[in-house]
């Protein structure tokens, strides 16, 4: 597979410790309040389903509907993202997807509901591509594992400030305003526009001509496809081990809100862990060996994480699969831009990654419906078990390109 671009060799000027911290916070926390605002809703399954006179399977077609929506987004966050810049399209989807959010927290009834979580899954598609492609360019490559996983654990963090949500905020005030506080992180574009700088490998390699940009698509088809079986893998472990996770709790375990979140609270600490762990570690050892070995590594945590008998059992078999998971999951962003042409790094990452997201959106439906002729525990177990072993078959088989330079000159660490 051809995955490299001579422009995105351009000499450039580094940019300061400074500007470096910036752009990875810019990105870290977009992507966290995107995650926080989409995690809202898989805590409250069983009470919006009351509230609309619905099952919780419709109510989780609606997280479905999110996921299928996010490869609008990417298409069209990552085509202005190559030709306006990372930073503009930026600010504009973080504002898109806070006041759906709000909105989604007013929803009179089920159709209108459903309706905004398709709107919302397209500001979600459109975040990451451009917030990765931000970050990854701004860092100096030696430490672009370990800041990929940074970058990837926002996910897991927005998971746990959602976890916090529902155990602080649903009790008392319901799920509504959970929604409401969503709208928070259009606050974040006012830290972008004052302090987030324009990438310089942007810069350089930015599309002038679409006749250029398309035949560079073209000649790299067989690469974006790749990117989109291994994000499609991905996606499916990552929404396959969490998305029902807290339901499984609620529902096979019987667990209250308060529990249900702090164990939620506890997998999602794992994850952050296992991000900058596993991201440090394929900075020295590669993408692939590392991204596989913690996948093998979930596989053997399924049945301490869903059988095992007691709660603090359970809690520890929560923390190691998202430590695991996440682990691999935060090597991506890293990974999958250092394969990416430069002139289509806004694009190709993000939009083959919500493709990805697509081809797995239908787990959490899938898990819900087996769950009820069976349990959520087996279900689970087969779902997550299968797509494990694929994961780990489809990162062995791709290509590498470990510390390939965005610029002539490495930056200086942040």
């Amino acid at each position: 597979m051809n995955h490299t671009d001579p422009k995105s060799t351009v000499e450039s000027t580094p940019f300061t410790k400074k500007d470096q911290r910036n752009a990875v916070w810019a990105g870290f926390l977009g992507w966290t309040l995107d995650a926080f605002d989409f995690f809202i809703l898989t805590f409250a399954l069983g009470t919006v389903a009351k509230d609309f006179h619905k099952t919780i399977p419709e109510i989780a077609l609606t997280l479905t509907a999110s996921l299928a929506m996010r490869p609008v987004g990417a298409f069209i966050f990552g085509l202005m993202a190559d030709k306006y810049g990372r930073k503009r399209p930026l600010m504009i989807n973080i504002i898109f997807y806070s006041v759906v959010e709000v909105l989604s927290g007013l929803a009179p009834n089920y159709a209108i509901f459903l309706v905004l979580r398709l709107l919302y899954g397209i500001g979600m598609g459109g975040e990451w591509g451009v917030g990765a492609s931000l970050v990854m360019e701004s860092v100096p490559a030696k430490r672009r594992g370990f800041l990929s996983g940074i970058l990837q654990e926002g996910y897991a963090f927005g998971f746990l400030l959602a976890a916090a949500a529902y155990y602080s905020v649903f009790p008392q005030y319901g799920w509504r305003v959970m929604f409401f506080v969503g709208g928070l992180p259009a606050l974040l574009t006012l830290f972008i526009r004052a302090k987030v700088k324009e990438t310089e490998a942007w810069k350089a390699t930015r599309t002038r001509d679409w006749k250029e940009y398309r035949m560079a698509v073209v000649k790299n088809w067989k690469l974006f496809l790749y990117l989109v079986l291994l994000m499609s893998s991905m996606n499916l472990i990552s929404h396959g081990t969490q998305d029902l996770y807290p339901t499984f709790l609620q529902q096979q375990r019987h667990y209250n809100p308060h529990t249900t979140a702090l164990i939620t609270m506890i997998s999602m600490v794992g994850a952050i862990a296992g991000g900058l762990l596993f991201g440090y570690l394929s900075d020295k050892w590669g993408r692939k060996k590392m991204m596989a070995a913690a996948v093998v590594l979930a596989i053997l945590l399924i049945p301490l994480w869903l059988l095992a008998g007691k709660i603090f059992w359970i809690a520890a078999g929560a923390f190691g699969m998202q430590f695991m998971v996440q682990g691999a999951w935060g090597i991506i962003p890293a990974h999958i831009n250092e394969l990416s042409p430069g002139s289509l790094r806004g694009f190709f990452p993000g939009f083959a990654y919500q493709l990805g997201v697509l081809i797995a959106s239908s787990i959490a439906y899938v898990e819900a419906v087996l769950a009820q002729s069976m349990s959520y525990a087996t279900s689970m177990e087969i779902l997550a078990g299968s797509v494990l072993v694929m994961a780990a078959i489809v990162i062995l088989a791709g290509p590498e390109a470990r510390g390939i330079q965005f610029h002539g000159k490495a930056q200086g660490n942040p």
